[in-house]
């Protein structure tokens, strides 16, 4: 194992976007065009783009209720190329993915000035259907690598989903709330009780199902919930 590790880092690899061979998965060109630039300002709790220039603390939604989460750390918007490499992640098998994501995260976690880092990493659970179906959990396939560059412990069963459910991308509105309600359990509470913990996904669009597992989370005791997600798709007004 070690010496794959080894011949790994000496062999090159081509960059996810343009291709050219290096010893990155990202290289420097596509990192400096995607990356090079200070991020778009965002609502801390929501992570939803704020209007440029905009000096408030948070974004309107999240004023007039705020979600069960607390904050959102997020790398990427879900747009070219990123939507690309997120559905090979979670379609193709390419784990590889999942470790660029962590760095990224790990990366844009580390710019969030002030930010308290959770003591514990929890990855969005599913269920075993669609777990057997694709054979690896790529919310858990991100958290493993983040906890290590982060150094936060990982708790890949804090969080259990015990019933299935839909796809969210495929519903809308209240269909996504009815969708994730009450599909979360937290089997031990003093894992939980008084801790900040993390949650982390791939991509979040409405948030319904991140604020569904933090609010199971608050409900067992969390002192605190952060989200870790890789893409941040915009909801549409009134998807809060």
């Amino acid at each position: 194992m070690a010496m794959a590790m080894a011949l790994a880092a000496l062999l090159p690899c081509p960059c996810v976007l343009c291709g050219m061979h290096g010893r990155e998965a990202l290289c420097p060109p596509c990192r400096a065009q995607f990356f090079g630039a200070p991020a778009a300002a965002r609502c801390p709790v929501c992570a939803d783009p704020l209007p440029a220039g905009c000096a408030v603390l948070k974004c309107g939604a999240c004023v007039v209720r705020h979600p069960a989460f607390d904050a959102t750390v997020v790398a990427a918007p879900y747009a070219m190329p990123w939507d690309r490499l997120v559905l090979e992640l979670k379609f193709g098998g390419q784990l590889a993915h999942a470790r660029l994501f962590a760095e990224l995260l790990a990366d844009a976690a580390r710019g969030v000035l002030g930010l308290t880092l959770p003591a514990l990493l929890c990855p969005v659970p599913l269920g075993p259907g669609r777990l057997a179906e694709r054979g690896f959990n790529q919310a858990l396939e991100i958290a493993r690598p983040l906890g290590r560059l982060l150094g936060i412990a990982v708790a890949p069963r804090l969080a259990e989903r015990v019933q299935e459910t839909s796809a969210q991308s495929k519903l809308h509105g209240g269909r996504r709330r009815a969708n994730v309600a009450h599909v979360f359990a937290v089997p031990e509470r003093a894992l939980v009780e008084g801790r900040h913990v993390g949650i982390v996904d791939d991509v979040m669009s409405s948030g319904q199902t991140l604020g569904e597992l933090a609010a199971v989370l608050k409900r067992h005791g969390a002192a605190r919930v952060t989200n870790f997600v890789f893409a941040r798709t915009p909801p549409q007004r009134g998807e809060q």
